[in-house]
């Protein structure tokens, strides 16, 4: 698109181009703004694909060409890579040594600690343990004894600098999740059904796409007063079939039972992903089942070809 994509995405868009989950929601949005500008739908696909494999990191150099601040924190691993990035500034890059991380670590208060909650800082900070430094020095035992047995272990090798996270190149998140935020607070629910049909439908072709199923739904309804409502389901078998999601979501959804709730948002999230050549389905002498899966792979590749919004059901095409 002639160099102008990089900008076009706002900010939230482009740090979300990061996180697999969030990757869904921004190819819808870019998809509808691009043909909204104009563009046909290959070049759609093809510019998306530049800029899903960029990702962040890449967005970090291109989005330099446009005079945008970004910032880039590196480290032995995960986490101190991203506690670095708290310390770095636009132009400079916050870089902890093979080797330091525990140095790096031990000035910083203990809150600072990713999986370090308030409750639990506040419980180390009344006993003294005020940064990770001192956590690191404490005997292992007294932080068990405060904050229990695995979280314990868990903050002392952390302050310690022993990272045990992993990068896994191209790796397939373990969920997959996308949101639905309505413009105003809702009340109507065939509203918040088109929203569920919606959502369930995109998850499906997401896990389709990257041959995964899932055996777990969650709901996650959030209301106009900042509270949230969370519900999973086992699903009776594995699937990355958009019907049997959506049936799934509609049965979370009524066992809610809201009455003229105000929802500001509708999240559904696809949990313990396997992959879809090892997954088993049950054969049934259903004809419409068996056409409905039909009429999914037709529509999978129609929308692989022009783009996310070629195919939608009715209800959400009215």
């Amino acid at each position: 698109m002639r160099g102008r994509s990089t900008a076009w995405l706002p900010h939230s868009n482009r740090r979300g181009l990061s996180d697999p989950e969030s990757q869904g929601r921004i190819k819808v949005w870019f998809a509808q703004h691009a043909a909204v500008g104009g563009y046909d739908a290959e070049t759609i696909q093809r510019t998306w694909e530049i800029i899903e494999a960029f990702g962040s990191y890449g967005f970090c150099k291109a989005l330099a060409l446009h005079g945008v601040d970004c910032v880039i924190g590196a480290g032995p691993g995960p986490m101190s890579a991203r506690m670095a990035l708290r310390g770095a500034r636009p132009g400079v890059t916050c870089a902890v040594p093979e080797g330091g991380v525990r140095e790096f670590l031990a000035e910083k208060p203990v809150v600072a600690l990713p999986g370090v909650g308030k409750a639990t800082a506040r419980t180390l900070c009344e006993h003294g343990l005020d940064t990770l430094g001192r956590v690191a020095a404490a005997p292992l035992s007294t932080l068990q004894r405060l904050v229990g047995a695995k979280a314990g272990r868990e903050l002392h090798e952390k302050a310690n600098g022993v990272d045990r996270g992993r990068v896994v190149p191209n790796a397939v998140s373990r969920s997959l999740a996308t949101e639905r935020p309505f413009g105003r607070d809702e009340l109507d629910p065939d509203r918040h059904r088109r929203a569920l049909l919606s959502a369930a439908g995109e998850l499906g072709a997401r896990l389709r796409a990257v041959e995964k199923v899932c055996r777990t739904l969650t709901l996650t309804v959030r209301y106009a007063d900042l509270s949230s409502t969370t519900r999973s389901r086992t699903l009776g078998e594995t699937t990355a079939h958009s019907a049997a999601l959506t049936r799934t979501a509609y049965g979370l959804y009524e066992a809610l039972g809201l009455q003229r709730a105000r929802v500001r948002a509708i999240v559904l999230r696809a949990e313990a992903l396997g992959p879809a050549d090892q997954a088993s389905h049950q054969l049934t002498f259903d004809p419409v089942d068996e056409k409905v899966r039909r009429i999914e792979e037709v529509a999978d590749r129609v929308r692989a070809k022009f783009g996310p919004g070629a195919l939608k059901p009715g209800t959400l095409a009215a």
